[in-house]
């Protein structure tokens, strides 16, 4: 399992290091969204900060649908679904090979989001809060792509996969973005909030990642059959 995850994950890296449509495309784009909220709410008034966690990861979350189509409209377009289907290989690895090679993009993606929040929202600091700030991203990110995954694997066989996948997607991670802005609101220190709040929705969204990742080890195979 772990030799088909080494080798899934590098062969999806292997493809966006060299097509670059993570920086050239998906990357433009949350920023157009980023400073459309701005725009939206008027950073004078306060509400434009006091909305900062949960503006940053509903970009993260049109992020990520960018590049779950893609990663699964690739091997749709040229038939490689079906090699992975007669390769052989563990269902179980090719689920956690596409999920790592997609946190990976989405995790760049966050840091580059992440400056980009700072420099356009003017958002809050606060000492202690960096931990919580970076355990909430990596569950938050984890919890994101294994639903992404499962859930782009089912989508990937159906005609209209495009409109479908964020039907799918979008209720199920709703529990992601309410935990991941609330631990974030904690870490900024927005509303009053103390550290010590954020770490409850640190463990939720560890929960949701792990019940996910469960799911996706044991069903992927049979959504690549079907």
């Amino acid at each position: 399992m772990l030799k088909t995850m080494r080798l899934v994950a590098g062969k999806d890296l292997r493809i966006e290091a060299r097509s670059r449509v993570a920086t050239n495309q998906v990357l433009p784009f949350a920023a157009v969204v980023l400073v459309l909220f701005a725009f939206a709410l008027d950073p004078d008034s306060g509400a434009l900060r006091r909305a900062t966690p949960g503006l940053f990861w509903l970009a993260v979350l049109f992020c990520l649908l960018f590049t779950v189509q893609r990663a699964f409209g690739l091997e749709t377009a040229d038939g490689a679904r079906d090699g992975l289907r007669l390769s052989a290989l563990d269902p179980a690895g090719l689920f956690l090979g596409k999920a790592a090679a997609l946190a990976v993009e989405l995790l760049v993606l966050e840091v580059v989001l992440g400056a980009g929040v700072v420099l356009l929202y003017d958002a809050p600091t606060r000492a202690g809060g960096l931990v919580l700030f970076i355990a909430s991203a990596l569950a938050a990110t984890w919890g994101l792509v294994a639903v992404g995954t499962l859930y782009g694997g089912l989508a990937a066989g159906q005609r209209v996969r495009d409109t479908l996948l964020p039907l799918l997607l979008l209720p199920v991670v709703a529990p992601v973005l309410i935990g991941a802005t609330r631990a974030n609101e904690a870490a900024l220190g927005i509303g009053d909030r103390a550290v010590s709040e954020g770490w409850p929705w640190v463990g939720l969204l560890t929960v949701f990642a792990l019940a996910y990742t469960a799911l996706g080890l044991v069903a992927f195979g049979a959504l690549l059959e079907d």
